[in-house]
């Protein structure tokens, strides 16, 4: 094993004003408010960073759309069944608000059972029923406007989560959809989305699209300079040689709550077999004691006594991984910071996963989508209480290059990230090099002999 490499990093520092969480008479936070305000335009664009609220600010617009605006139905389109969660009930008037958000349980297609085509079937009948709410996937929509056509979506709110899965491009069915839908101009659309870009560099929308929606901005600057509780954010990569499993303990804390997100099959880093990284994983935290049956965490033994509760998400038995599946979602858990501790998975738990006492975003890999890696430093980035500090860690294979050429492409790709979290304030880039007064303080933590 060569020796630990050096980690380029960035630290982020904020002030932590409390005012992005601190709701007004109607229950909204900030970015909820901000958004609320352009409840009566017919297509709006919500850019938000990830645990801004945005899917709170679409109940409040939808209901609002629903009593008020003549709308007959609200349909909210997410891109995968794990994400329907973040629409659950919420029982808005406690907080001020007219009316709650209750989607019957049957309209949430997102945990009914079976495949695409029995749900598109309950979408035509939730269209000729009177009940207002219904969740449901990307595909599950694009089968049914292709089942039912575009015209029985009329007056109707269409509301798209993750609206970067969007294309212009002719081959992307939602994006043709949604085109022939604002060319038609009988329904309502509310798009979110964290990053309002894609990896591939295709465009969202088409330019006439785009310029019939009223944009609603709040950075990952606003957002994070209005916490209450969180107030860094350190960005780094860690290299490593031989296996990544053997070196994970050098850049995950077993005190820290962590999500770790195993290499893609196909990359350099991963050993072609999933199962035993996991096992590896869970070897090197210390002795396993067995399965929580309650919620099919695995419990393991740390060397000084501690008892991990481990959330294994890469598992390919269907039944085992949608047990721990439902335990992270379950709502009576959401505040319990001792419900588990870190969290494995490969293709889940990115966008719309929402666990607030996530200190920890581990990825093994190298990621090309600036994208992918902005909603995964996300799921670190919740407020909560006692948590003041959260970091990304990029852990990837030593290239095969001189050290300088390394660290000069990773501080790169760190200013490129640390960019994209500032959204449209990308001029406060410039902090990163001047460190200007009035934006958030940012230090370059590179520890490079030569420097």
């Amino acid at each position: 094993m060569s020796a630990k490499r050096n980690i380029p990093s960035v630290s982020v520092s904020y002030a932590h004003t409390g005012k992005a969480s601190k709701p007004n008479a109607l229950g909204m936070r900030a970015m909820q408010e901000r958004a609320y305000e352009r409840r009566g335009e017919q297509y709006l664009l919500i850019k938000s960073p990830p645990a801004s609220g945005k899917s709170r600010a679409l109940m409040f617009i939808a209901l609002d759309k629903l009593e008020n605006q003549g709308l007959k139905q609200a349909i909210v389109v997410v891109p995968e069944k794990s994400i329907g969660a973040s629409f659950n009930d919420e029982h808005l008037t406690k907080q001020g608000f007219w009316a709650d958000w209750v989607v019957q349980p049957k309209w949430n297609l997102c945990n009914a059972p079976g495949e695409d085509g029995g749900k598109v079937n309950s979408v035509g009948v939730f269209l000729a029923s009177k009940d207002k709410l219904l969740i449901c996937t990307h595909a599950t929509f694009r089968f049914a406007v292709e089942k039912f056509g575009i015209e029985v979506f009329d007056d109707r709110l269409i509301a798209v989560d993750e609206f970067h899965h969007v294309s212009a491009n002719p081959d992307n069915k939602l994006g043709g959809y949604l085109g022939q839908m604002i060319a038609r101009d009988k329904v309502h659309i509310v798009a979110m989305t964290g990053s309002y870009f894609r990896g591939d560099a295709e465009a969202v929308l088409a330019p006439q699209d785009e310029a019939r929606f009223d944009t609603v901005t709040y950075t990952y600057y606003e957002q994070l300079n209005g916490y209450e509780f969180l107030k860094e954010l350190d960005i780094g990569y860690f290299f490593y040689s031989g296996s990544y499993a053997d070196d994970i303990l050098k850049v995950l804390d077993p005190d820290e709550k962590t999500i770790i997100h195993i290499p893609n099959v196909n990359s350099r880093e991963s050993t072609k077999d999933k199962i035993k990284e996991v096992e590896h994983i869970i070897h090197e935290l210390g002795e396993w004691q067995g399965v929580d049956k309650a919620t099919g965490f695995q419990l393991v033994k740390t060397p000084e006594g501690k008892i991990l509760r481990i959330a294994d998400l890469v598992d390919d038995d269907g039944l085992k991984r949608d047990q721990v599946s439902a335990a992270l979602k379950d709502p009576s858990q959401k505040h319990n910071r001792d419900h588990v501790d870190i969290i494995i998975a490969l293709g889940m738990a990115k966008e719309g996963f929402d666990w607030i006492w996530c200190e920890h975003a581990l990825t093994v890999g190298y990621r090309s989508s600036l994208t992918e890696i902005v909603q995964i430093i996300g799921r670190a980035t919740r407020d909560a209480p006692g948590k003041t500090k959260a970091r990304f860690t990029n852990l990837i294979a030593e290239p095969n290059a001189t050290e300088q050429a390394v660290t000069e492409a990773v501080n790169d790709t760190l200013k490129a990230i640390a960019a994209s979290l500032l959204m449209e304030q990308v001029f406060t880039l410039m902090a990163l090099v001047n460190r200007a007064d009035g934006q958030p303080s940012v230090t370059n933590n590179n520890k490079r002999e030569e420097q």
